[in-house]
């Protein structure tokens, strides 16, 4: 009983200090645009869409154990949705970010059969086949003007504060759905199919059903935030679009924040931005340091900088874990 109380009692004082902690630092992102200049505004744009992806590349690779090298692909099809519903049909900006999500829930439901019959790094390179064919297809399909793109002309009438707000929603709504996730009934098959898929499946998961779930939901929030992506470049090309850079950039911020944290992809997602913006003007050596930072923390930190605060100092923000009742 005096065990039941205890757990109860520290269950609910951390629910409390999450509170406390949460409630300002949304209050401050929520005004934020009007306390700043453009530029950073611009900045938090750009983190808060890197921490949504990352976010569900670490779902994926983290903690399903699923690692995507082709997660562009799902970046092309939302930038693209969102320049065809916008441009061609004239339709709200918003429907274009949703029918992004959708084509590549759909996309995600043709290629899983054939994907997941491959295991580690031949499912890593099919995912990367299937992100190169679209950017074949696309730099040759006339009806999306093939290699020479669009221009997102519904981005001309956002303000700096209203694209801030969409990119804030993307970012904050994926770590919620994340976390959620993660203490669900899904997210435990996850973590333990990432463990041990065969211990897993001897104990009743549906692999396969789990890795589709974790994949389909993965592939909504990646179309989406490329949309969001291509909302504030405001041009999409298939090249580009499809290009490995994408994921590049997701592993890089997933490798430094913390792998199979919620917090990893966030720091990871301010790290990178911050990076990139002070590496601007050196565009032939940057991929050069990243690279040599990524070695680095792999071999000082192998779960990344938050990874190691975990196994250290067992410290989470974003706690996955569930209390269990025990009378004994």
């Amino acid at each position: 009983m005096f065990r039941v109380i205890t757990t109860r009692f520290l269950s609910d004082q951390l629910f409390k200090l999450n509170a406390c902690l949460f409630v300002p630092i949304i209050a401050a992102l929520c005004i934020l645009p009007f306390g700043v200049n453009e530029n950073i505004v611009m900045i938090m744009v750009q983190i808060f869409l890197y921490m949504a992806l990352g976010q569900m590349w670490n779902l994926l690779g983290g903690y399903a154990g699923l690692v995507s090298l082709g997660q562009q692909m799902f970046i092309g099809l939302g930038g693209y949705a969102l320049a065809v519903i916008t441009e061609i049909y004239h339709l709200p900006m918003i429907v274009g970010l949703l029918v992004g999500g959708i084509v590549s829930v759909i996309f995600a439901l043709v290629i899983s059969q054939p994907i997941f019959k491959m295991r580690g790094v031949y499912f890593s390179i099919g995912t990367w086949i299937a992100a190169e064919a679209l950017a074949v297809y696309f730099s040759n399909w006339t009806y999306v003007r093939s290699g020479q793109g669009f221009n997102i002309t519904v981005s001309y009438d956002l303000t700096t504060t209203d694209m801030y707000y969409i990119a804030a929603i993307v970012g904050l709504g994926a770590i919620g759905l994340v976390h959620t996730l993660l203490r669900s009934k899904l997210g435990l098959a996850l973590m333990a199919m990432r463990d041990n898929e065969s211990a897993a499946e001897t104990i009743g998961i549906e692999i396969y059903n789990t890795k589709l779930k974790c994949f389909l939901i993965s592939a909504f929030v990646t179309g989406i935030t490329g949309g969001a992506l291509y909302l504030s470049i405001a041009y999409v090309q298939p090249y580009a679009a499809f290009g490995i850079d994408w994921t590049v950039a997701m592993v890089f911020i997933v490798i430094i924040g913390g792998i199979g944290t919620v917090e990893g992809p966030i720091l990871g997602a301010v790290f990178y931005v911050l990076l990139k913006q002070y590496l601007y003007d050196y565009p032939g050596i940057s991929m050069i340091i990243l690279g040599i930072i990524a070695i680095i923390i792999i071999l000082l930190a192998s779960r990344g900088i938050m990874g190691a605060v975990h196994d250290y100092w067992g410290f989470e923000i974003f706690s996955t874990r569930r209390w269990v009742n025990k009378s004994r």
